[in-house]
């Protein structure tokens, strides 16, 4: 009889009356196994004791490994849920804080100019929000959002922060250019409010570094302006009316023609932040003839 040869790639299989009798003697064995904890008694015990009870302690040690693991996966799912929750609270509160402080910073800023409007109140005046300005860090010139539309016209006075801001140089239908006093080449006609003594107040950007401007031809032959004196537009100007505060004296010298005096003085407006202003739709009587026309 020739042998069988296996090929290659043919599957094994285990006809089913052998895997029947693996089976039966398998139960058997357990039967015996079962059977021999109550014959053998302790002896059978102890081997039982040295092999399965340890196999069910490190059983009973994997299960509670893994229900720890598991209880923590569920605190860190909830953790994450609760801090992601967190992160929207605080995105939320920062964002309503920033909104509050805006507000309380306009507030103060309408509160400042209701006090303006109040001071000055013989005049008529409309509110403007400044919309841009120059590049640099000064409100030397800038747009308001209100033009002829709403009644502006040019050399109408703008006013914030407790004083004199500017004037308007140009209009459109519902923009308005101002030009304020800190800038180059812009001088205006004023005085001081304790003695009534005229001088020229000049606008210099490069001075505003120091956050003062330059005041000239002071005539006070009385030495009576001291440092700290309020310094206002002068009845005499013909672009700026009358009584408007400017800013206080800091330095006083003698020019070296010994009749006036000039220097320098801290404005009143803060010309570094600025956002709202009033405008004065008052307009100063033009001088008919023999007036400055340089702005002042």
């Amino acid at each position: 009889m020739s042998p069988v040869v296996k090929r290659k790639g043919e599957r094994f299989t285990l006809p089913s009356k052998y895997l029947l009798f693996i089976l039966t003697i398998l139960c058997t064995v357990m039967m015996l196994v079962t059977f021999g904890t109550n014959v053998f008694n302790r002896p059978f015990n102890r081997v039982v004791g040295y092999v399965i009870v340890p196999f069910e302690q490190g059983i009973a040690k994997a299960g509670e490994w893994l229900s720890n693991r598991s209880d923590e996966l569920v605190q860190i799912r909830t953790l994450l849920a609760e801090n992601s929750a967190l992160k929207e609270q605080v995105a939320s509160l920062t964002e309503e804080n920033t909104l509050l402080q805006q507000d309380k910073y306009e507030l103060n800023e309408l509160r400042g100019l209701l006090e303006l409007d109040e001071e000055y109140g013989d005049y008529n005046k409309i509110g403007a929000r400044i919309i841009s300005r120059d590049s640099g860090n000064w409100y030397s010139s800038f747009v308001i959002d209100k033009g002829s539309n709403d009644g502006l016209a040019d050399d109408m006075n703008v006013i914030a922060g407790g004083g004199l801001v500017g004037r308007i140089t140009s209009v459109g239908p519902n923009w308005s250019r101002v030009t304020s006093i800190i800038s180059d080449n812009s001088n205006v006609s004023g005085m001081t409010l304790a003695t009534g003594d005229n001088l020229i107040v000049s606008g210099d950007l490069q001075l505003m570094a120091q956050g003062v401007i330059s005041f000239s031809k002071l005539v006070d032959s009385q030495d009576a302006v001291v440092e700290g004196d309020k310094v206002v537009t002068s009845d005499i100007s013909d672009k700026y009316l009358p009584n408007i505060l400017i800013g206080y004296i800091s330095t006083i010298n003698k020019d070296t023609n010994n009749l006036t005096k000039s220097g320098y003085l801290t404005p009143v407006v803060d010309f570094e932040h600025l956002s709202e202003v009033l405008v004065i739709t008052d307009k100063k009587q033009q001088i008919p003839s023999g007036g400055n026309t340089d702005g002042k």
